[in-house]
């Protein structure tokens, strides 16, 4: 069985932070802050779901006073999807007319993604939107809790190719981060990438998801000193 009093602070510390964001005039270091969406701009939202996933704790110990044994959920894109083919994400999706908000949204889009029990999920709350001007999407992330796991898997395989939890002291490892360049049309974009090893190959988070797990993590305070200049390939476009 997993141990679970050390990752009882992990949730205590994301808890503080919903709070925080919670209240008028939250400053979140930039990327957590929220921002005004353009006209059209489509409500989105993901689940941000910690917890203690399953029995494989990772093998590291991250320098924050961290369990090995918690973890996220991802999820990678199918790659026939027209949308971010691919690409590693958070479940979440557009918010339908028929959610009563963005947390109800991104409830339902994880259980319809990854077979999630929401019965099991504690949900400690949403932060500022984020805008994704590419998609016109305006994304909130919602910050939960895994008090009662449930088994995931791939629902739909046209939508995902993987469901995994990835550790997150394997992600907060120096050795597994770095920065992606994205070079189109004369203009270029840098960002984060985390490398995530499972069973079923090797991973490369990066854009919007790898931008709020980056921005979560130096929020609470986990990040480690890591390669500013170590650039990581992209997978094909």
């Amino acid at each position: 069985m997993p141990l679970e009093t050390p990752a009882t602070g992990a949730r205590e510390q994301l808890a503080a932070l919903a709070a925080r964001a919670a209240r008028p005039g939250f400053a979140g270091g930039g990327l957590l802050d929220g921002s005004e969406a353009a006209p059209g701009t489509r409500a989105a939202a993901v689940l941000v779901l910690f917890g203690i996933l399953d029995d494989r704790p990772s093998d590291r110990a991250p320098e924050a006073a961290l369990s090995r044994d918690l973890d996220v959920l991802l999820l990678a894109r199918a790659a026939t999807l027209r949308s971010h083919p691919g690409q590693v994400a958070l479940p979440g999706g557009r918010v339908d007319p028929g959610d009563e908000d963005v947390v109800a949204a991104a409830l339902r889009e994880a259980r319809e993604e990854t077979g999630l029990d929401t019965a099991g999920v504690e949900v400690l709350g949403p932060l500022p939107p984020l805008p994704l001007e590419y998609s016109r999407h305006l994304v909130t992330p919602v910050l939960a809790w895994w008090r009662r796991p449930s088994p995931v898997r791939v629902v739909d395989v046209a939508e995902s190719a993987a469901v995994f939890r990835a550790p997150v002291a394997d992600l907060l490892a120096p050795a597994n981060r770095g920065v992606t360049v994205l070079r189109r049309d004369g203009a270029e974009w840098r960002g984060p990438g985390f490398v995530v090893r499972q069973d079923a190959g090797e991973f490369l988070v990066w854009g919007f998801t790898a931008m709020l797990l980056d921005g979560l993590f130096t929020e609470l305070g986990w990040t480690e000193d890591w390669d500013l200049d170590r650039e990581l390939p992209l997978p094909p476009q």
